[in-house]
């Protein structure tokens, strides 16, 4: 063969390489629409039936010369790219994506910037038992300059025999509390009902990781202008965790804080198991502040400094964690709260870092 056939059948491939690209680019646009519809429709995006047919039909307009293996190789890498791309429509999607929203979303809460770059603390009680309880925390909490506090009013327990908080008089009692020291309340609601008379009492909607799927709450909680906590599933991947912050920002309330705490493993040393990657994930894939409870994914109060230094250390914007007067005899998760000389020294040690 000489070099001008060469050369003429290289030009040929070439023109060949351009048709396939331009085929390729058009089954993508095909593949986006198709996406497109299929998230109006709350369909998944893979078909392993609607693959087969395809490869099928491939296979049974093959000539050669390749090999009908080789082809399904070749395509399936096809298909695979284009799921890609139809995930990667979806996350731009979404409202609360950093493609959507570049720069990072600021909440004040009480003079708090959460998602400004310092560092902020959400502290207090698991559960809300009494003035007298809530009162020696938030005083400690006040003392050492922090802003926000924490406390468990309506407690959803995995025993229906577990005390499951004070419900309304919880809430009147952290209201009072916080007033008398100058903090805003962060505290849990589990039932779409409860919020209309709970924004009375409280300054930060909390969504508990047994409600993060709790799809009717994270709309209420979407509707109403209160910035909203919401805590990770036991068992919730990340895309589930973004999109669960999707419905409440779907609802027009944009001041969303994701917090990781812990999810369930087989370990059995911690409570849970604190996926701290999550951290930076989170902060690449969505503008929201991240805190992590240091208190649930451990369960162990002797883990708790170095989970909170670890989650600041690679990039949280916060920690939560629980504190008690007494915690042996606390109503509720006794051997993860700090006592408030333990939690003093906690935010020592936090400070310095």
């Amino acid at each position: 063969m000489s070099n001008e056939e060469l050369d003429q059948l290289r030009e040929k491939l070439d023109q060949v390489n351009l048709e396939i690209l331009d085929l390729i680019n058009k089954r993508a646009e095909l593949v986006q629409q198709i996406g497109q519809v299929k998230d109006k429709q709350g369909t998944n995006r893979f078909d392993p039936v609607r693959e087969r047919a395809m490869l099928d039909l491939i296979t049974e307009h093959n000539s050669g010369p390749f090999e009908n293996s080789t082809l399904e190789a070749l395509f399936k890498e096809i298909f695979k790219a284009s799921l890609e791309l139809q995930e990667d429509d979806h996350r731009k999607a979404l409202l609360v994506s950093r493609k959507k929203k570049p720069e990072d979303t600021i909440i004040e809460i009480n003079g708090e910037q959460f998602g400004d770059g310092q560092k902020h603390f959400i502290m207090g009680p698991c559960a809300v038992e009494s003035y007298e309880q809530v009162s020696q925390v938030a005083d400690a909490v006040k003392k050492q300059g922090l802003k926000l506090l924490r406390g468990g009013a309506f407690k959803p327990r995995t025993s229906p025999y577990d005390f499951q908080g004070l419900g309304l008089e919880g809430l009147q009692i952290l209201k009072r509390v916080a007033d008398e020291y100058d903090l805003a309340v962060v505290s849990e609601i589990v039932n779409p009902a409860d919020i209309e008379k709970a924004i009375d009492y409280i300054d930060v909607i909390q969504i508990g990781a047994r409600n993060m799927q709790n799809f009717e709450l994270l709309k209420a909680a979407g509707e109403v202008n209160k910035p909203v906590l919401l805590k990770r599933g036991l068992s919730a991947t990340i895309a589930e965790f973004i999109n669960a912050a999707e419905y409440i920002i779907s609802r027009g309330n944009g001041d969303i804080i994701l917090c990781e705490r812990g999810i369930r493993t087989y370990e059995k040393a911690t409570r849970n198991t604190l996926d701290i990657t999550s951290v930076p994930i989170l902060k690449q894939e969505t503008h929201l502040p991240v805190m992590v409870d240091v208190t649930h994914s451990t369960g162990r109060r002797d883990l708790l400094l170095p989970a909170a230094k670890a989650a600041l250390a690679i990039g949280a914007d916060g920690v939560m964690a629980e504190v008690h007067p007494d915690p042996a005899v606390a109503l509720s998760d006794s051997a993860q709260q700090m006592d408030i000389p333990t939690f003093n020294t906690f935010m020592e040690e936090l400070k310095k870092q």
